[in-house]
């Protein structure tokens, strides 16, 4: 019942809510250009163990033998993997390459996981930039994808580790070319005009509580004023 009510209440006051209604679709559209576009760039990097080993031995005629790096998958690659997602989230890291926190670009560095505690759950790293530009956010990902080689080695020259043990950096995904997400322009007018709707339906209401209290403002005036009828008593 109050369906149809409802329905018959924007039928009969169409001169009210259409206007709005058509208003609040223009406002959405104004909304949907205002925003300024997002592109996202997106890099994969694995890292995996040298052909030679992660060891030396202390031997020289009997070396390593020799394996196949994608067999050949540890903790400690999962480990020097975040730490160096650790090092590329760095506040004054990411401002050199271009992303400081709170700017227009966007940098996120990962294992595929936002949760801290799985940090260290594989050896790869992913790298993600959204930006206002195509060509800025596939910049900042090939820069980023280009100092994760320098933290690498910064950290195994810290620590002094043999050349021969490098770890080997895979670029399994490069820096992809930039695709804009509509989401983030659509969403906000969306809302607009759900709020535009609320605002027809809202004026179509109002517009019909003013006609019935006007009515009946008429109506009681075409009555005139009520008439004491009470018996008039005689003086004598």
């Amino acid at each position: 019942m109050d369906f149809w009510r409802t329905v018959l209440v924007l039928v009969r006051r169409w001169y009210v809510v259409v206007p709005v209604f058509v208003l609040s679709i223009g406002v959405a559209f104004a909304v949907y250009q205002s925003v300024p576009p997002v592109y996202l760039s997106n890099a994969v990097i694995a890292l995996t163990t040298p052909t030679t080993g992660g060891s030396l031995p202390y031997r020289k005629d009997q070396p390593n033998p020799e394996i196949n790096p994608l067999l050949n998958s540890d903790r400690g690659l999962s480990l020097a993997a975040s730490l160096l997602i650790a090092a590329l989230n760095a506040p004054d890291l990411a401002t050199q390459l271009g992303a400081p926190p709170g700017g227009a670009v966007v940098l996120d560095v990962n294992n595929g996981t936002t949760n801290v505690e799985n940090l260290a759950n594989g050896p790869f790293v992913y790298i993600s930039a959204e930006a206002p530009s195509a060509e800025l956010a596939q910049g900042i990902v090939a820069k980023v994808s280009r100092q994760a080689r320098a933290e690498l080695r910064k950290r195994e020259l810290q620590v002094r580790a043999p050349i021969a043990t490098y770890i080997v950096m895979t670029d399994v995904v490069p820096a992809t070319v930039a695709e804009a997400q509509q989401g983030r322009k659509s969403r906000p007018a969306l809302i607009a005009l759900v709020v535009g709707a609320m605002a027809a339906l809202t004026a179509g209401f109002a517009a019909e509580s003013f006609a019935v209290a006007r009515r009946a403002r008429r109506e009681s005036a075409e009555q005139g004023p009520v008439e004491d009828v009470r018996p008039v008593e005689r003086v004598h």
